[in-house]
């Protein structure tokens, strides 16, 4: 039984909600965000809360109810407060520089890495070996922070590479000396 979608979801002052075809429009301080929704149950605004009803009694439908409620608390959540990942680099002679929608990697590669910020997604470097992905949209956050991360992941001798900031990497011993 999904506990989590029967929860309601309190709607802000500042933000407006529509839901009308299967599709859920948020609006809010910070952005619109605009979703299709491919659920049976219903989706009800009432009262300053938006209540999400499963179909039926069944598994699945209680499985869709719960994702779509977090789906729409994440959306809702976005346009108030929005998303934030940090990334750290380890290494000697790592580092980036956000260069307006651009992101320059230097990775100890033999040429530094230039990564395109999608739409949406702001990055922000304070330290050369910080970077801060902020957006309002959960989902796209969490993908360009894991495809920054993908350009040198964390290896486990030295602990060298891009992970996030509160990623605990498991090191390994090197090679012992033979007797």
């Amino acid at each position: 039984m999904s506990r989590l979608g029967k929860i309601p979801i309190a709607i802000p002052e500042k933000v407006q909600l529509d839901y009308s075809d299967s599709t859920v429009k948020v609006e809010g301080p910070k952005g619109k965000l605009e979703m299709r929704v491919a659920f049976s149950g219903s989706i009800v605004i009432e009262d300053g809360n938006v209540i999400v009803q499963p179909a039926g009694e069944d598994k699945q439908s209680r499985a869709d109810q719960g994702l779509v409620r977090s789906l729409l608390n994440n959306m809702v959540v976005g346009v108030t407060q929005g998303f934030s990942k940090t990334l750290k680099i380890v290494g000697v002679g790592y580092k980036a520089q956000a260069q307006g929608k651009k992101l320059q990697l230097n990775l100890g590669y033999s040429h530094p890495i230039t990564y395109a910020v999608p739409e949406g997604i702001d990055v922000q470097t304070p330290d050369p070996n910080t970077i801060i992905v902020t957006g309002i949209d959960k989902q796209a956050v969490g993908q360009c922070a894991s495809e920054i991360r993908k350009f040198r992941k964390p290896e486990p001798y030295k602990g060298k590479g891009v992970m996030y900031v509160d990623e605990h990497i498991r090191r390994k011993a090197g090679k012992a000396a033979v007797k």
